[in-house]
């Protein structure tokens, strides 16, 4: 038999999941092949279909926690505080939270550099938005956070039910992480926002699919879309420090059928490794959901 024809047949041959009991199998398995801790979250969201596995277990937020940021940049503008057109000063000195010491960021640990050459000049906050999400700009985050105030976002994700998610700083602050004060999350608590982000109850409808908008254009596309369809739509943010790689949305198929994922890592040095391992990850909830 030829190579070509056993491939095929590694294909056609493997029947994807069909329950949610063989789904978590599957994906146990599939973890149990990477060094490091994990928790995954999926839901489908107009259907009775979910599976969480360490749903509970607290991981660093890395940049997945912009998205709350921009949920409350959109609220405090639809309360009226401001306009998302209003320009705000791009500057590149911020203040710890452990004793309001000054720090600048680096752009060589930053993933967008572009943002830098603008410090001093005005620049609009939906920009700066988008940097933020699509881009991953620390840079864009900081001057965000202090924008709107990192109690403020964590206050308002308790306000949407997830009780978990912590966002007390800014990104960079070496001071406040040395102590062990760094932004948290869980799967669950992801799982719900992106829920209700996907059903139209973040602020509103309308600032719902503003914000789905911009997270359909993220440029870090390793995990949960890697493997997929073109012709499938994933609205979502990633985030990642040494050891930890998240991809965190909710993934919308030509058919309509939309789901909710998750995908948290930690203690897992093998970046590449990890990636593939959540993309497959990632195809194999697909093929599930194909499987209706």
């Amino acid at each position: 038999m030829s190579i070509a024809i056993v491939s095929l047949c590694m294909v056609a041959c493997t029947s994807p999941p069909e329950t949610i009991d063989q789904l978590e199998n599957k994906i146990r398995k599939q973890l149990a092949s990477v060094d490091g801790e994990f928790a995954i979250g999926f839901k489908m969201i107009d259907r009775d279909r979910e599976l969480y596995i360490n749903e509970r277990e607290m991981f660093h937020a890395a940049s997945t926690m912009k998205t709350p940021v921009m949920i409350e940049l959109f609220k405090q503008a639809n309360a009226g505080n401001f306009s998302l057109d209003d320009s705000i000063q791009v500057k590149n000195e911020f203040r710890s939270i452990v004793d309001s010491s000054r720090y600048q960021m680096d752009i060589d640990e930053d993933s967008e550099g572009e943002l830098y050459d603008l410090v001093g000049q005005q620049r609009p906050i939906r920009e700066l938005i988008n940097d933020m999400i699509t881009k991953s700009s620390n840079l864009a985050t900081n001057i965000l956070i202090e924008k709107v105030g990192a109690g403020n976002v964590t206050k308002t994700m308790r306000n949407y039910g997830a009780d978990s998610i912590k966002v007390l700083r800014g990104v960079e602050d070496i001071k406040a992480y040395e102590r062990g004060i760094s932004n948290r999350t869980t799967a669950f608590d992801e799982v719900m926002i992106y829920e209700k982000l996907a059903r139209g109850e973040v602020v509103n409808k309308e600032a719902s699919e503003t914000m789905i908008a911009i997270l359909k254009e993220q440029k870090f596309n390793e995990m949960i879309p890697a493997q997929l369809p073109n012709d499938v739509e994933v609205a979502h943010k990633t985030g990642w420090i040494t050891g930890v790689n998240h991809d965190v949305g909710f993934v919308e198929l030509p058919n309509r059928q939309r789901y909710v994922l998750v995908l948290l890592s930690k203690e897992a040095e093998d970046r590449e490794q990890v990636l593939n391992t959540l993309a497959d990850i990632s195809r194999t909830i697909y093929d599930f959901v194909q499987n209706q």
